[in-house]
């Protein structure tokens, strides 16, 4: 039985050969150009559709990039150019973030289990900590005591609220991630007291959310969170980080999330703000909503056979780059990210397939029973929504396969 796939984005064409058009590239030529495949192909012109678009809706905001979603560094350096600031989670990604030539004092830094090797790096360098506990903020404060520097720290607050709906839950109920939030006016007030730079609250509830009425009821939600708790602590918080949540479609039957909606109801909520957060500016943080529709994984069939009346593809990819479209990345059912024969872009179906990668396990599976026109040995098969938690979130040394390359298109 045929299943269904998720809507490929707009904004990708064939030419008059019928091969996909990357940013006006041909796929090949993008493929000859790298000199193998796999390879996965990032167009800018996409990202910056994003970014105006939530310029547009959501002025006033800070926009901030969560680059976990996708750290390769010639994308990372067009998005900071761009934003306003940029999320990392690990010393690494901080170091990726002065390479991409961000200013420090325009970096955050989350993640519960910091070490401290990590805290003195963000301190020295000038970036803001999102202490995720009473004991890291006692850490960083020791190291800024050591190095003679005023530590940068804002409290990430675990919310008593979720996002409804939304993919992946950062918030309610016991969390690894932030402080609870009956306790964090008095850790605002033992930073303050301390000496520390304190930069306000990061308040993330969850990611991954389509719908827009739960966004506009977590933001709401959030943004009267953050006035008790600067109330209660006796501070103005310079910045209230809303986290992110925006979501993407990925799977059949799912509908882009409507970001014109979302960003009227903050600017109303925003507009009748208390008067403690009378100063405060506020920022989102986004990762997959900015660049995932952006990417391209573009992996070559090197086998076609037959088993049991079924038709395999076997390409020379995999779940080794592309965990998330394999459905091992979460997924509960699997479901079938939007792909196609990049060389018979938009032709009609001709045979049911299933498209696999090249790993000894029965979990890689790029498209599973799907309405594809006919492919051979050679053809490229392209997987869409590949620019965010792609190559980033896989197990790229899984049997030592053959790496990726990266590049970019269009932009500057």
């Amino acid at each position: 039985m045929t299943k269904p796939m998720g809507p490929i984005p707009a904004g990708f064409a064939a030419d008059g050969d019928g091969m996909l058009l990357i940013g006006g590239k041909r796929a090949d030529a993008l493929a000859a150009q790298a000199g193998d495949t796999p390879l996965f192909v990032y167009y800018l012109g996409l990202v910056e559709r994003q970014i105006v678009r939530f310029r547009a809706a959501v002025p006033g905001v800070d926009l901030h990039y969560a680059i976990k979603a996708n750290s390769y560094l010639p994308l990372l350096k067009h998005v900071a150019s761009r934003v306003d600031g940029l999320d990392v989670a690990s010393g690494g990604e901080l170091r990726l973030a002065l390479e991409a030539g961000a200013d420090a004092a325009h970096i955050s830094f989350a993640g519960p289990g910091k070490r401290d090797a990590e805290l003195e790096q963000a301190i020295a360098a000038g970036a803001t900590l999102n202490c995720e506990s009473e004991g890291e903020a006692e850490r960083a404060l020791a190291i800024g005591e050591r190095l003679g520097l005023q530590p940068r720290i804002a409290v990430r607050v675990n919310p008593d609220f979720e996002i409804k709906g939304s993919g992946m839950r950062m918030g309610g109920g016991a969390k690894p991630f932030g402080v609870d939030a009956a306790r964090v006016p008095a850790l605002v007030r033992r930073l303050v007291e301390a000496g520390a730079d304190w930069r306000g609250f990061h308040i993330f509830a969850g990611s991954q959310a389509l719908a827009a009425d739960a966004l506009i009821e977590a933001q709401l939600a959030t943004v009267a969170l953050a006035a008790e708790l600067a109330e209660a602590a006796g501070e103005e918080p310079p910045l209230v980080n809303l986290g992110g949540g925006f979501g993407i479609p990925y799977f059949g039957g799912e509908q882009p999330l409507a970001v014109e909606a979302v960003g009227a109801a903050l600017a109303e909520s925003l507009s009748n703000r208390a008067q403690v957060l009378g100063q405060t500016r506020f920022a989102i943080e986004l990762g997959r909503w900015l660049v995932g529709e952006a990417g391209v994984y573009l992996t070559r069939i090197i086998d076609r056979k037959e088993s049991h009346g079924k038709t395999f593809l076997v390409t020379d990819g995999g779940m080794q780059h592309q965990l998330a479209a394999s459905g091992n990345f979460g997924q509960v059912v699997r479901r079938n990210y939007p792909v196609a024969i990049a060389g018979r872009f938009g032709a009609a179906p001709e045979e049911e397939v299933t498209i696999v990668g090249c790993l000894c396990t029965p979990l890689d599976r790029l498209a599973d029973d799907v309405a594809m026109p006919r492919a051979e040995v050679g053809d490229l098969v392209a997987v869409f929504l590949a620019g965010a938690y792609g190559l980033s979130a896989s197990p790229q040394a899984f049997l030592a396969q053959h790496p990726a390359t990266e590049m970019v298109v269009g932009g500057d």
